[in-house]
């Protein structure tokens, strides 16, 4: 069926007995198919302009939720309920030390039943070559439940690679910048030896300083401290307990530093990166650019379309078809372009992130966001259509006639 028979089945509907057109709701559909794909260079055009526009946002807001989840990732797997720090610590990586007493203190507060030191803090690594790169140490004890590395190869056990007495454990993805090429290398950190004894995998740092896992014990060697000080100390709530009380009680016990739950701390590291750096504006400004880039090109694409079919729209206004049943089909084929280019440009994202998934930060791409930007996508769709319509509410039937 060609668009000029299509659109004369849609003025005899006004002529007929029925006398409207929305007792065929399929017709404006079919018609906005026909519109799209009647001319297909332009109806790739349009396509290839919505499925860039997605990929241009899939990509920046992929980038963001890897920037906040790098920021806080430390906290969101230490596995802790509560974690004490020194006041007004801005981020985890930005720690302050603490008396190491600060752990005794809480397990004396109702409500706690353990809590661990943890030591973080930065230091440089010499590579083979001489190189020194900066890397995050971080101490805990041999038989810790909180605050391991995420993962550990197949026949590998903490406690065993922590209570090596010089063994430090990375993430495999930064074994090549640090220079390791297998187990058991010696390296040296701030001028004194440390041994591989394990590897993690995902462990990701957003300042793309590595993070370093050894004993407390020997982070306090490597970082040539003989004193008793610790940046944080990590709280496992006993069953039942009310998270609120129990952080009332120890600030109460304890004054002088913060007490805050591992969802607070978590947030606080990320608005931090995220509001107060340069890194986390320049992500948000590049996230909105490229939703403002997306709406100028689907709008661009989808007016010309639009253009294109005035005269048949003016047939259906000189017919008697009533305004509104001309913009619904604008918004419908806004909408079919829009299920298919989000479609199209959602792929490639998927596609994207899975190739640069080994990459030091690679962007995020959950289904909530893939189905989220596809929604955005077409709402821009319908939203850029509105321009459509604007020229559309002035078809003049007349023009038909000349």
């Amino acid at each position: 069926m060609s668009l000029g028979k299509e659109i004369g089945l849609a003025t005899r509907q006004f002529g007929g007995r029925s006398g409207v057109a929305w007792t065929r709701p399929s017709l404006t559909l079919l018609i906005a198919w026909r519109n799209l794909v009647h001319d297909r260079v332009r109806f790739a055009v349009t396509l290839v302009g919505i499925a860039f526009s997605t990929i241009l946002v899939g990509i920046q807001l992929g980038m963001l939720l890897n920037f906040l989840h790098t920021t806080s990732t430390v906290v969101d797997h230490a596995g802790a309920d509560l974690w004490v720090a020194a006041h007004g610590v801005p981020s985890v990586d930005l720690a302050t030390p603490i008396d190491g007493r600060r752990r005794f203190q809480s397990l004396a507060v109702e409500g706690v039943a353990v809590a661990e030191p943890y030591l973080l803090h930065f230091g440089f690594w010499k590579r083979a070559d001489g190189i020194r790169q900066i890397v995050i140490l971080i101490g805990v004890e041999p038989g810790a439940e909180m605050g391991l590395p995420l993962t550990l190869p197949a026949g590998q056990s903490f406690r065993e690679a922590l209570s090596s007495p010089d063994g430090i454990i990375i993430d495999r993805l930064y074994a090549e910048k640090l220079g390791v090429t297998g187990l058991n290398q010696l390296v040296e950190i701030n001028d004194r030896r440390a041994r591989v004894v394990g590897f993690t995998d995902g462990i990701r740092t957003f300042t793309q300083s590595p993070y370093v896992f050894t004993s407390l014990r020997n982070a306090r060697s490597l970082l040539g401290r003989t004193d008793n000080l610790i940046t944080y100390v990590l709280i496992r709530l006993a069953p039942g307990q009310d998270p609120a009380a129990v952080i009332d009680r120890l600030s109460a016990r304890m004054p002088d530093v913060d007490v805050m739950t591992s969802r607070a701390f978590a947030a606080n590291s990320q608005k931090y990166w995220l509001l107060t750096t340069g890194a986390g504006i320049s992500i948000i400004c590049s996230s909105l650019l490229a939703l403002f880039v997306g709406v100028v090109i689907v709008a661009q694409t989808l007016y010309a379309s639009t253009m294109d079919r005035l005269p048949e729209y003016a047939v259906i206004r000189a017919m008697g078809g009533p305004r509104w049943y001309l913009y619904k089909i604008v918004i419908e084929q806004a909408v079919i372009g829009g299920l298919i280019g989000s479609v199209v440009g959602i792929g490639a994202v998927a596609v994207l992130v899975y190739l640069g998934r080994n990459m030091s930060s690679p962007p995020l791409f959950p289904a909530w966001l893939a189905v989220g930007i596809g929604a955005v996508t077409v709402l821009m769709c319908v939203g850029a259509s509105l321009v459509s319509i604007s020229k559309i509410t002035s078809i003049d039937p007349v023009k038909v006639f000349r």
